[in-house]
């Protein structure tokens, strides 16, 4: 197709379902702004999004009775996409007893529709130096992406406990052709990126990183183009802090995926920036990485930047829209420029910030993309 006004061709117009799962805590407050990001950019680009909402997490559980209805499943799996929020409520952290779980959903879904690579990039706006703890000389220019194998590992092995509670355990468990699978996605995407990618794993004490290590080592042998090296989990969450620009994609298991993440948001300043996908074969979910933060839910204080940077992923990877997911990367990156933070991402050595809130942000985002 040719855009007449500018005489430069564009993308074929998409016609594409999404289902919208808020969850728990800050989840609606987020996604709605997900949601607004992924309107925008149809009218703008002349694509057309239908959208869908369904139950999970402890909405779904006080609805239904059930962390994940089948009928959110069936629209799951009838959709193109997902951008899903987040689920979780302190009456479960409080009552670890409790044998239905809004995690439980989260778990399941994964599971039923076999998304086992989370792909989460970690990419500092310039903008958000002075947001984070580490010196900003340390930061500057850090831009990784994980590979975080999501379907295995401790989360999914089977599960014991004495009935006297003397004793516990989660069996850590992975077959060869799980690791296969994501490593393959790893290395591939490295190939596109700057040819490094470091496997993390703990294979002087784990059999499980043992499988690991040797089945990466045999893949990369089909990768001669991409530089493989490996590093234990622990060493890597201390150069993560000493120096995040040696890293380039970073592949790694379920368990030690989800803690480095976590310990990455504060490179790109807040977990409240950091962006996810979840992809198999099928339907992709797309979520920020924070949880459900039911201290601030309801207070319209959460940064929906992680949300819409979400959308903005469901756009590149899942749609193929690579122009329009980075109109709007730009959109956040001018918003940031021009001074507008939510409290996570405040400067705390200036006071020339200009704080909004949940709904200020997304609307800062809404037009920028839209004047654009």
């Amino acid at each position: 197709m040719i855009d007449d006004k500018h005489n430069m061709p564009r993308a074929e117009t998409l016609q594409k379902k999404i289902l919208v799962i808020p969850g728990d805590g800050i989840g609606p407050e987020v996604t709605r702004w997900g949601r607004r990001v992924l309107e925008a950019v149809a009218e703008k680009f002349g694509h057309t999004f239908e959208f869908d909402e369904a139950l999970m997490g402890h909405a779904a559980i006080e609805a239904t009775g059930n962390p994940l209805p089948d009928e959110t499943l069936e629209k799951a799996r009838q959709s193109d996409a997902i951008l899903f929020g987040a689920i979780g409520h302190p009456k479960y952290d409080q009552d670890p007893q409790l044998k239905v779980r809004p995690e439980q959903g989260l778990l399941r879904i994964r599971k039923e529709l076999g998304l086992y690579a989370n792909l989460r990039p970690i990419k500092l706006f310039d903008e958000l130096l002075a947001a984070s703890s580490i010196k900003p000389e340390v930061l500057q220019g850090a831009d990784i992406l994980f590979f975080r194998e999501l379907t295995g590992d401790v989360y999914f092995g089977e599960k014991k406990r004495a009935d006297d509670n003397s004793w516990a355990s989660d069996l850590m468990i992975y077959h060869a052709y799980e690791v296969e699978r994501i490593a393959h996605k790893a290395f591939e995407t490295a190939r596109q990126r700057r040819k490094k990618l470091c496997s993390v794993d703990k294979a002087n004490v784990l059999e499980s990183s043992r499988l690991w290590r040797s089945t990466v080592q045999r893949i990369a042998a089909a990768y001669p183009d991409v530089q493989c090296t490996h590093m234990f989990v622990d060493n890597a969450a201390m150069q993560l802090i000493r120096d995040p620009r040696q890293f380039d994609v970073i592949l790694t298991s379920n368990l030690f995926g989800d803690i480095l993440t976590d310990e990455a948001s504060q490179i790109a300043g807040s977990m409240g920036m950091l962006a996810s996908a979840s992809l198999g074969d099928g339907t992709g979910l797309y979520e920020p990485i924070h949880g459900s933060a039911p201290d601030i839910a309801g207070k319209g204080v959460a940064n929906p930047l992680a949300s819409i940077l979400s959308a903005a992923l469901m756009l590149q990877v899942g749609f193929q829209l690579q122009e329009e997911a980075d109109a709007v990367w730009r959109a956040v990156e001018q918003v940031l420029r021009k001074g507008y933070r939510t409290l996570d991402i405040a400067d705390k050595h200036t006071e020339n910030n200009m704080i909004v809130g949940t709904d200020g942000m997304g609307q800062q985002v809404i037009q920028q993309l839209v004047h654009a």
